[in-house]
């Protein structure tokens, strides 16, 4: 299974060095074992995505386990879907691979399976990389996957954008995503200390044209965090970038501070679009 080109759309091929198009775009392997594919040209920023800081605070939270019944959720829905062998699986907005490389673990001890993890944050795909030698990591676009079309089982997408016609492109037929979304309360005590009106997130379902909403779960708990806990969990969320210095002085100066977990599962199968033609066809009869 091989790359698409982020410049001309060809299919990559391995070399002695990393991938490389007929067109001769190169793409190196870096040391430890991803590959970059998002051009200057496609970035929006010098250095796109979670900054280093933002990626050890969420290593250090993760690695506690405090979402660890969200990873065991992902798998378990995993599990019940894929086919036993020789599944596919790309997870969009990987980060350090926390989420991925659990669901190839538990895939990898039923037999082969390729899984992929794509962000846009070089700093975070190079620590998972790095750590998570099942995973195949890359640096690319969401909204510009590298892969061929229909390529993948199934799709993770932790809060990650990427544009339907996509997903729909790199999924297999009767294939699946499963989304991962805040929850109506989800950290609700944190946006209490930053907003003077703290507000619900929403519960509307996107749209995701080409493929039907089959499952929907709420997975919701509280947790109970200590002062360098708490502010990490803060500087891993965008919250952080709003919170003023006194709100950063609460969380240092509480030795316990309690924030609920509220997550939205939702899991998307892939449309037939040739069923749909015929239910959208009109009738021949007079």
């Amino acid at each position: 299974m091989s790359y698409l080109c982020p410049l001309c759309h060809h299919p990559l091929l391995p070399d002695a060095s990393g991938w490389r198009c007929e067109n001769r775009h190169q793409f190196d392997r870096a040391k430890e074992g991803y590959v970059n594919l998002l051009p200057v040209q496609h970035k929006r920023s010098k250095q796109p995505g979670d900054s280093a800081e933002m990626m050890q605070a969420r290593r250090e939270f993760l690695d506690a386990g405090h979402y660890q019944p969200l990873q065991s959720s992902v798998c378990d829905i995993f599990q019940r879907i894929l086919p036993p062998e020789n599944a596919s699986v790309l997870d969009i907005g990987c980060g350090e691979g926390y989420y991925t490389h659990a669901v190839a673990d538990m895939l990898q001890k039923n037999g082969e399976a390729e899984v992929h993890a794509l962000d846009v944050s070089r700093v975070a795909v190079r620590a998972g990389a790095k750590r998570y030698r099942n995973v195949r990591f890359c640096v690319a676009s969401s909204h510009r996957l590298p892969f061929a079309s229909e390529q993948f089982d199934a799709v993770l997408r932790i809060y990650a954008p990427c544009k339907a016609e996509e997903l729909a492109r790199v999924v297999k037929p009767h294939g699946y995503v499963l989304t991962v979304t805040p929850g109506p309360r989800h950290l609700l005590q944190f946006k209490e200390l930053i907003y003077q009106e703290a507000r619900l997130h929403d519960e509307t379902p996107e749209a995701l044209p080409g493929f039907t909403l089959v499952e929907q779960h709420s997975l919701n708990y509280l947790m109970s965090l200590n002062s360098e806990t708490s502010a990490a969990l803060l500087q891993m969320t965008p919250f952080a970038w709003r919170a003023r210095p006194e709100v950063w002085g609460v969380l240092a100066t509480t030795p316990s501070f309690e924030v609920e977990t509220d997550f939205t599962l939702r899991l998307w199968q892939k449309e037939n679009p040739e069923a749909a033609q015929q239910t959208e066809a009109p009738s021949s009869g007079e």
